[in-house]
């Protein structure tokens, strides 16, 4: 893409109302436009991250056995009534009366609703297990919207939900979540530590949220280091493997972590290497039995042919959210540092001299080689202005063309994490960044 015609609208000052580091960036890098409290606007270089993210979450979801759907935004109040909610959930739900004088809400998640499909579909405990999951725009009527996305009252997020005939089935799928979850975080360049959590209005009696590092996480956070040498993606662990799906949930439950509200030191006795830092909330996963299926009426055939409340858990991740926790984790002073697997573009390519022509010749090669994934900062501008732009964005990789190096047939390449630099012919630098 060509940025002299892209609506990539950076910003030089940071705006008052941006109170943290990923609310600055996402508004100065043009990521976003806040609509009105808690609501924004995806623009082109932040829908970008957002479908990576997306995508990544998908994948994984469905390398898990998950089965993505898509259910509508709009509720029924009915069914939350069935399970007891609607009352009891407070003033977040955005509740609505239509045309007809039907009570409806905007879903700020979805129990309910999947419950009542799997009512109308499912007979039989030979249909289960069943994971079903979704990505789809959520609101919560947050009392004071803040921190940009990462508070917001729109979201986007991936929530699942799953079906067993009992216990130990549940169980494992839950297992299959964690597996899936930290696999996930990995791909995005983040360390995800699992913790033991309240249910919330989601309810149940099992829980984890997952929480990543970063230096202005939302709250204290302590961990055992052994979490870091976790690898959830190195081959060890199968989903459908009963026996590793338990041994890695062991391996995430056994190292000690927890909250500031939650701290005891006593619990610290057996820890070789203590950690300590703020942390962000990126996903949170649930088990809570019947809770649902029961007072709702969703019954399946036993295989004695009796009657069974199937046993449900649900899975949340904050898509939206997670473009600014990923910030939040890797950014320096100039501007944002993705990683590879998220960044809108992967490389920004720098015409240091437009008009000249051999820089111009020299660039268009090398644009061609660079594919979809790159960016050409093509326009009338200082160079300054360029490089400037070029570290707020925080492409992985930034390719530098000035009449020097053009004359030499010659590209600088620098790596946007590390700051290194190299001087490359065209085909070294395009087979560096792969």
């Amino acid at each position: 893409m060509r940025l002299s015609r892209s609506f990539v609208p950076t910003l030089k000052e940071t705006p008052a109302e941006a109170q943290i580091a990923s609310h600055r960036l996402m508004l100065r890098a043009g990521l976003v436009r806040q609509t009105s409290a808690g609501i924004y606007a995806w623009l082109p270089a932040g829908w970008r991250v957002l479908q990576k993210i997306a995508q990544i979450v998908r994948e994984e979801q469905d390398a898990a056995g998950a089965q993505e759907i898509l259910m509508p935004t709009i509720q029924p109040a009915e069914l939350w009534r069935q399970s007891g909610r609607y009352d009891a959930y407070g003033p977040e739900m955005l509740r609505i009366v239509d045309r007809h004088d039907r009570e409806m809400l905007y879903g700020p998640t979805n129990e309910e609703m999947i419950t009542e499909i799997f009512r109308q579909s499912v007979r039989s405990y030979r249909e289960l297990p069943q994971n079903l999951y979704h990505i789809q725009w959520k609101f919560r009527d947050e009392v004071r919207p803040r921190f940009g996305v990462m508070r917001g009252r729109e979201f986007l997020m991936k929530d699942a939900y799953s079906f067993a005939i009992d216990y130990p089935s549940a169980v494992l799928e839950y297992r299959k979540m964690m597996l899936a979850y930290m696999r996930t975080f990995q791909r995005m360049g983040l360390k995800a530590i699992p913790m033991q959590a309240e249910a919330g209005p989601i309810g149940g009696n099992l829980s984890h949220e997952f929480i990543i590092v970063a230096p202005t996480g939302e709250s204290q956070v302590y961990y055992d280091a052994a979490f870091e040498r976790i690898d959830p993606a190195s081959g060890d662990f199968s989903f459908d493997s009963p026996a590793d799906l338990n041994r890695f949930f062991s391996l995430l439950t056994t190292p000690y972590a927890a909250t500031d509200e939650k701290h005891d030191p006593a619990l610290w006795r057996n820890v070789a290497e203590k950690r300590e830092g703020r942390g962000i909330e990126v996903g949170h996963i649930f088990y809570f039995g019947t809770k649902y299926s029961e007072p709702m009426g969703l019954v399946v055939a036993g295989p004695d042919g009796r009657p069974v409340h199937p046993f449900m858990g649900s899975y949340g991740i904050g898509v939206s959210r997670l473009v600014g926790a990923i910030i939040e984790a890797s950014h320096d002073e100039a501007g944002i540092i993705w990683p590879e697997s998220v960044a809108p573009w992967k490389a920004v390519l720098l015409n240091l001299k437009m008009g000249d022509a051999r820089c111009d010749a020299l660039c268009e090669e090398v644009y061609a080689g660079l594919g979809a994934e790159a960016l050409y900062d093509d326009r009338e501008e200082r160079a300054g202005v360029k490089f400037a732009d070029a570290d707020l964005l925080g492409h992985p990789w930034q390719i530098i063309v000035g009449p020097r190096g053009a004359a030499a047939g010659t590209v600088e390449l620098k790596r946007r994490a590390t700051g290194e630099r190299a001087e490359l012919s065209v085909a070294d630098a395009l087979a560096r960044i792969g």
